[in-house]
C-alpha cells in the first residue's frame, strides 16, 4: 500500500513540474499524452499496480487515485488556459483601435405628443392655472347632460361617439320608440369621453369657485383620418370661474399662451360661433402656412352649466376653452399629417 501511495505522489508532482513547464501548446500536447495517455500514459501504468494492493486497503487505494487523476488533470487544463491566454489578448488589443469613436448608445426620448402635454402644463402653469384630471371612461351625465347638450344634439349622436356595446344593448331593451337614432344616448349610457370639458363639470362639482385649471388627455370621436383629423387625439381644457372674468380676459389669456408657444410671430384670430356650454362662444384660429387653421374653441360659462354643477350665475362667472393638442404640435413642428403620430415609425418619432 505505502509503495502504491508513493508512486501516485511522485506522479502528481511530476505531472505538475511538467505542464507548468510547458511553454506552447505543442510541449503541452506531449506532456498530456506522457502522464494522461489512454494507452501508454504513465497514470494508466500506475493505475495497474491498484492490482498488488492488498483486499484490505483498495477503497483507500482506488480513492487516491481518483484523486490523483483529477489533480493531473486540472493542472493541465490550468496550463491551457496559460497559454492561450496571451494570445487571446494579442487578438484583442490588434482589434482595439483607440482613434476610432465610440458606440453611441441609443436612448428613448419621450413622444413628441407627451413633449408638448408637457410644455403647456408648464406655460398654463405660469398664468396661474393647475392640473386636474378625469376619467377617460364617463357617463353621459359629465359628457353632455351638465354640459347643456340636450339629447337631440348632434354631438350626441351614437354615429358620433364611441359608446360601450353593454350600455347599448342594455339601453335600446329599455327605449321602445322606432327610429331612434338617439337610442345609446338616452338613459344612462356609456362612453369614452367626446371631449376633455368632463373634468371642468368634476372640479366644480367638488370645487368651490374661485377656479383655475387646465386638464389635458385623450378624447375620442369617429372622425375618419385624413392629415387634421383622427379618431383618438389630445385636448387642453381650460376652465376659470371667479366673480369678474370677462371675454377680455379669455383672449388675453389665449394670445398669451399662443404666443409663449408658438412664437411673437404668430397671429390669432376669434370668430363668433356657438356651443351649448359657452354663451357666448368663439372660435380661435391661428395663421400657418398662408391659411388660417382652427386652434379651438372658447367662449364664456353658460349659466345653466353653472346652475347645473351648483353655482349661482349672478354670483360668479368665467370662461372655458379647449384646444388640440396635435395641432398644437404639428404647428410647432412644422408637421403637415397628424396621422406622422401614430404610426409608430422611430425614424420619424426620433427627431423630437
Amino acid at each position: 500500500m505505502s509503495e502504491f501511495l508513493t508512486e501516485i505522489d511522485a506522479l502528481l508532482a511530476a505531472s505538475e513540474a511538467a505542464f507548468s513547464a510547458a511553454e506552447d501548446a505543442e510541449s503541452l500536447e506531449a506532456a498530456r499524452i506522457d502522464f494522461l495517455g489512454a494507452k501508454k500514459g504513465r497514470l494508466k501504468s500506475v493505475q495497474k499496480l491498484l492490482g498488488g494492493v492488498p483486499k484490505e486497503d483498495k477503497p483507500a487505494a482506488g480513492k487516491r487515485l481518483n484523486e490523483v487523476k483529477g489533480l493531473i488533470q486540472a493542472a493541465f487544463e490550468a496550463s491551457q488556459q496559460r497559454i492561450a491566454a496571451p494570445a487571446n489578448d494579442a487578438a484583442i488589443t490588434e482589434a482595439f483601435d483607440p482613434s476610432l469613436p465610440g458606440a453611441t448608445t441609443r436612448i428613448g426620448k419621450l413622444h413628441p405628443i407627451t413633449q408638448t402635454i408637457e410644455e403647456l402644463t408648464d406655460i398654463m402653469g405660469r398664468l396661474g392655472f393647475s392640473v386636474a384630471l378625469g376619467p377617460e371612461v364617463e357617463d353621459e351625465r359629465h359628457n353632455s347632460e351638465a354640459l347643456n347638450i340636450s339629447l337631440e344634439h348632434p354631438a350626441r349622436d351614437p354615429l358620433d361617439n364611441f359608446y360601450l356595446s353593454t350600455a347599448r344593448k342594455n339601453t335600446a331593451k329599455n327605449n321602445t320608440a322606432p327610429n331612434n337614432k338617439n337610442t345609446a344616448a338616452s338613459g344612462g349610457a356609456t362612453l369614452i369621453r367626446s371631449q376633455t370639458s368632463t373634468v371642468q363639470i368634476r372640479v366644480m362639482e367638488n370645487t368651490p369657485p374661485p377656479i383655475r385649471i387646465i386638464s389635458l388627455g385623450r378624447v375620442y370621436r369617429t372622425d375618419e383620418a385624413d392629415k387634421t383629423h383622427y379618431p383618438m387625439f389630445h385636448q387642453m381644457e381650460g376652465l376659470w370661474i371667479d366673480t369678474d372674468v370677462t371675454m377680455a380676459d379669455l383672449k388675453t389669456v389665449l394670445r398669451l399662451f399662443a404666443v409663449s408657444y408658438l412664437g411673437a410671430d404668430v397671429h390669432v384670430r376669434f370668430r363668433p360661433s356657438f356651443f351649448p356650454f359657452t354663451e357666448p362662444s368663439v372660435e380661435a384660429d391661428y395663421l400657418w402656412n398662408g391659411a388660417w387653421v382652427e386652434f379651438g374653441g372658447a367662449g364664456m360659462v353658460d349659466p345653466n352649466v353653472l346652475k347645473e354643477v351648483g353655482y349661482d350665475p349672478e354670483e360668479v362667472i368665467g370662461f372655458a376653452f379647449g384646444l388640440g393638442v396635435e395641432r398644437l404640435c404639428m404647428r410647432r413642428h412644422n408637421i403637415t399629417d397628424i396621422r406622422e403620430f401614430y404610426r409608430n415609425n422611430v425614424r420619424f418619432l426620433h427627431q423630437f
